[in-house]
């Protein structure tokens, strides 16, 4: 999957009528995704997060998605 795969899945999950906890897992899921896909650090680095800023940035958009 590319970047714009994973933003379109996010789109339709997020617009989706599934219930909440039902979102949340989904979103979960594409975050496990995501690590799998482009390597994402398990901890913070920052170097690979200046390299990746459009990966980080919708990490954390999905991430923060996940707990509202």
């Amino acid at each position: 999957m590319t970047l714009t795969d994973f933003n379109k899945s996010y789109e339709e999950i997020i617009h989706s009528n599934i219930s909440g906890n039902r979102k949340a897992i989904r979103l979960a899921d594409l975050l496990t995704a995501m690590e799998h896909t482009f390597k994402i650090p398990m901890l913070r680095n920052d170097h690979w997060e200046q390299q990746n800023k459009a990966i980080i940035s919708l990490y954390r958009k999905i991430s923060i998605s996940r707990n509202l």
